[in-house]
């Protein structure tokens, strides 16, 4: 296995439904697990740790400045992560109909990036204060793929307008896309946590 993870299978037994925890710069593979355990309680776990370090920090991909992206290497490190998203689902067994991304800042760009480049490994993804990754060439057939955005009103990182055009970019693709906007700025609060719980909730119905 190419990442550094960590595996957590279902309390109930059952990996029926599997979240991807992709965590924000800085964090490892185990950041997400108490957030994942309040938004699907009977859900398996596997977190991810980003392989490309930035000052000492784990991230997914590279950066050249705030907000502006390596290309090249974003749209390696996604494939990379694609690759280990299926080698994953043979080695525990997961339902490849049933994989979800939950990911902040840059767990959820990379997490977005999956979804438009590599479509098949995911069912849908929790995006916390993500941002548009890259503009592909064409966009992909998302349909049938669901996805919350959560977004601040004072993200002083992701302006309000690049958290629009990435829903409109979902929304194109035929995603089912839902925005969800906080009055909040980059870090999470226990609305962001409500709304992504009850969104898991009726994914589970």
């Amino acid at each position: 296995m190419t990442f550094i993870h960590k595996w957590i299978p279902s309390a109930t037994g059952s990996n029926e439904t599997t979240l991807l925890l992709l965590h924000g710069t800085g964090g490892n593979e185990e950041d997400l697990f108490p957030l994942a355990r309040f938004l699907a309680p009977h859900a398996a776990m596997l977190g991810v740790r980003g392989k490309v370090l930035e000052n000492g920090m784990p991230r997914f991909f590279r950066r050249l400045a705030e907000g502006v992206f390596d290309e090249e290497d974003l749209i390696f490190r996604t494939h990379e992560l694609a690759r280990f998203i299926e080698e994953a689902t043979k080695t525990y067994s997961l339902n490849p109909e049933r994989i979800y991304a939950v990911g902040y800042s840059n767990g959820a760009n990379i997490a977005a990036s999956v979804l438009f480049l590599e479509p098949a490994v995911l069912s849908g993804a929790v995006l916390f204060r993500a941002m548009v990754p890259l503009e592909p060439a064409e966009l992909p057939d998302l349909a049938g793929k669901r996805v919350l955005m959560l977004s601040g009103r004072h993200d002083p990182i992701v302006p309000a307008n690049n958290s629009e055009t990435l829903a409109q970019m979902f929304q194109q693709a035929g995603a089912d896309i839902t925005l969800n906007w906080q009055n909040a700025g980059h870090g999470l609060t226990n609305s962001d946590l409500a709304v992504a719980r009850k969104w898991m909730e009726q994914l589970q119905n």
